[in-house]
């Protein structure tokens, strides 16, 4: 079997084990995010490095509702220059230092009543950390989407001494492995075929999923981005204006 096939099939497996074993984890966080929109207030959601990717996919992503803020500290988010700037040499220092996540909390006005979703596949860096610990200080709801398998078996760097999932108040556990990479080609090293990034991004929909579904249990109707590739253009440009609008108000209250 090709090196692809065994990709896909251990992508496909993973997943599997994501709705197997996560469906009652995804649809809490969903009822935690429901709480702070149904409040008029905001989901922030944040990862470093490629756990931003997730974060990113929240919102304004078709298919996603008002509500969801996604925090990107662009030089802990991209690094594929290398060198340069934003290289991956700034990266390795900058997503080590603890205290720069409650510097980055600062630039966002947070309320008690807003949630935080983090996405970290070891759940054992500062910054991570930082966010976690200051968002659960103010009295935030913390939902934390990570690899238990491989942040067991690692140790937090931050001061306090606990990982994501000890901190989280719901774990969304991708079950990915220790090493990520999920394909082994023989007469190479090292293996291939990161899988962490995939099946986070894919538990971040579930969750933004069982949010909207849990709104609309209740009797509220979010606002949801349409693509304007299907619909006629001018008309779903209009309709995700008036999405941002509405993020703007929810915003310039606080």
């Amino acid at each position: 079997m090709s090196a692809a096939n065994r990709y896909l099939d251990n992508t496909l497996q993973r997943l599997e084990e994501l709705r197997e074993s996560q469906l009652d984890a995804i649809a809490e966080a969903g009822r935690v995010c429901a709480d702070s929109i149904a409040a008029d207030k905001l989901v922030f959601t944040f990862g470093t490095g490629h756990g931003a990717f997730a974060a990113l996919e929240t919102f304004p992503r078709t298919g996603t509702p008002v509500g969801f803020r996604p925090i990107v500290e662009t030089p802990i988010a991209l690094f594929h220059h290398v060198f340069g700037d934003m290289g991956s040499y700034q990266y390795r220092f900058l997503h080590t230092r603890e205290g720069y996540g409650k510097a980055i909390l600062r630039a966002h006005r947070l309320d008690p009543a807003d949630a935080m979703m983090l996405f970290s596949h070891s759940g054992i860096n500062p910054v991570i950390l930082d966010i976690a610990v200051e968002a659960k200080q103010l009295g935030m709801a913390v939902v934390g989407v990570t690899s238990i398998p491989h942040s067991s078996q690692v140790e937090s760097r931050h001061s306090c001494g606990k990982r994501l999932y000890e901190l989280a108040d719901v774990v969304v556990d991708t079950r990915v492995p220790l090493r990520d990479a999920a394909v082994d080609i023989e007469g190479l090293e090292d293996p291939v075929g990161p899988t962490s990034t995939i099946v986070a991004v894919a538990a971040a929909h579930a969750i933004v999923a069982a949010t909207v579904e849990e709104l609309v249990a209740r009797g509220n109707q979010p606002r949801i981005m349409v693509s304007p590739n299907v619909r006629e253009a001018a008309a779903a440009h209009a309709h995700n204006d008036e999405n941002y609008e509405q993020l703007w108000r929810l915003l310039s209250s606080r």
